[in-house]
This record gives structure tokens, C-alpha cells and sequence, in this order.
């Protein structure tokens, strides 16, 4: 059995760490290189980094800051927002990230998965779907929460594996950051429907959380921030309690 992996997510505006709720009412987290260093420490399977404003502020995602953390950190760094282009990528790779993370790019332009995938394997393609569920299905929006598309979560997850997506950063809005719980059931339809890992994200607030979604969908990785930054939840804590309720996890 492959072990599960605990993910602490920097989301980043203006160069610092930050942390909303269903994707709004965003505060100051802490500064993102000392938090990263902190996760290495604490015993974090991976990183991801997200600049959150990219996008919609259409400029490129910050590669100083990149290179900053990716020289304190020694764990897979994935880093995501504002990549739109093959040459946005490799400055990226370049900067010290082992994976990139699309979104809004790749329901623009799906072939964009395909390019990196070919370029970089498809190990390195991380597809981030942000999903909202509305008028009884889950739908896919863009430009960090703000764009709603008519694009089916199902649909669009099953089209990006087989263009060449290598990972599934699965996000629900509706439970982002209200420390409720993950989005269960639909992360185990994504990840029923798919035959590579789905990162489930949105929504942990417990210890108990994380039992739930290892327990009761096929999610491969768990992500949170919030419980991880403002040390709501010490990932060595989290780890010895996944341990103690029998689920397989990384030292």
C-alpha cells in the first residue's frame, strides 16, 4: 500500500503566507520561507506553493520567492499560479520546483497539460481543479475561485489524465477553510474515476479529518494550511494519531 502523504499548502499574496475562507476574507499567515523551513522540520511529506493573485493580476508567479524557499526546503516542492506558458514553467523548474500546479491555464488551453507533461513528464503536472458544487453537481472555476465554468469536475479530472496530467490537486470551495471536514464523497468519485493521485484539500480542521478522508476515499494526500500555520495541528501530532488509527504514513 502506498503510504499517504500530509501536504501543508502556502497560499501567497503580495509575498507573504495567507489564508481565507471559501476563498475570501483572506489574512496574513507568516512569512512564507520561515514556514516552509518550519514543515521541512516538522516532518511534512511535501510543499505546495500557490501564488494566489497571479493569475488575476496576470503576472508571472514569483520566482525569487521560489528559489528562496526551494533552497531551505529538501521535500518535493510543488508551486502553482500564473504559469501560462512552457517558458513560465521552466523558470520555474530552474527556480527549484520538482512539480507545477495549472489551472486556470489548462482549462483555457488543455493541450498546455500535454506540453508539460511532454517536456517534463507527467510526474511533473499537477492539475489544481478549484470546485464548487451548484444546481447538483460539482463545476469548475478559474482565476482562483472568481470564474465559474460550465466544465463538469468529473469530466474535466478524467480529460486532464489522459492529456497527460500526472497528479489532481482536488479543492473544494464550499468546504475550503471552514474547518469542517473534507469534501469526502467527491474526492473519492474523482479519485475512483482517475488512476493517479488525487490530493484532497478544503475543509480540515481536526486530527479526525484526516482519518475520515484516508479512511473513506482513495485520496492519496491530504492538504491544509490554516491548522498547519497557525499551529492549530503540529504535523508530528497529526502523524501519531494517522498512526494510531492504523493509517499508512510517512515517517
Amino acid at each position: 500500500m502506498l503510504k499517504k502523504r500530509i501536504i501543508p499548502c502556502l497560499d501567497i499574496k503580495n509575498g507573504r503566507t495567507v489564508k481565507g475562507v471559501n476563498f475570501v476574507d483572506i489574512r496574513d499567515a507568516g512569512d512564507p520561507i520561515e514556514l516552509a523551513k518550519r514543515y521541512v522540520q516538522e516532518g511534512a511529506d511535501e510543499l505546495v506553493f500557490l501564488d494566489i493573485t497571479a493569475t488575476i493580476e496576470k503576472r508571472k508567479t514569483l520566482v525569487k520567492l521560489v528559489r528562496k524557499i526551494a533552497l531551505e526546503i529538501n521535500i518535493p516542492f510543488t508551486v502553482g499560479g500564473g504559469i501560462n506558458t512552457i517558458d513560465d514553467v521552466a523558470a520555474i523548474i530552474e527556480a527549484g520546483a520538482d512539480k507545477i500546479s495549472i489551472n486556470s491555464a489548462a482549462v483555457k488551453r488543455p493541450e498546455f497539460i500535454t506540453e508539460i507533461a511532454n517536456n517534463y513528464g507527467s510526474q511533473c503536472v499537477v492539475l489544481a481543479i478549484d470546485t464548487k458544487y451548484i444546481n447538483s453537481d460539482w463545476f469548475v472555476y478559474t482565476h482562483g475561485g472568481r470564474n465559474y465554468t460550465p466544465q463538469k469536475t468529473a469530466e474535466w479530472a478524467k480529460k486532464a489524465e489522459n492529456i497527460g496530467a500526472g497528479e489532481i490537486l482536488l479543492t473544494s470551495m464550499n468546504h475550503d477553510g471552514t474547518k469542517n471536514g473534507f469534501a469526502v464523497e467527491l474526492t473519492n468519485n474523482i479519485a475512483n474515476i482517475v488512476n493517479i493521485p488525487v490530493i484532497a484539500s478544503g475543509g480540515a480542521g481536526t486530527e479526525k479529518h484526516f482519518v475520515d478522508i484516508f479512511k473513506n476515499s482513495k485520496a492519496s494526500a491530504a492538504l491544509a494550511a490554516s491548522i498547519f500555520h497557525f499551529g492549530e495541528i503540529p504535523i508530528p501530532r497529526l502523524k501519531k494519531y494517522l498512526f494510531e488509527n492504523k493509517i499508512a504514513i510517512r515517517n
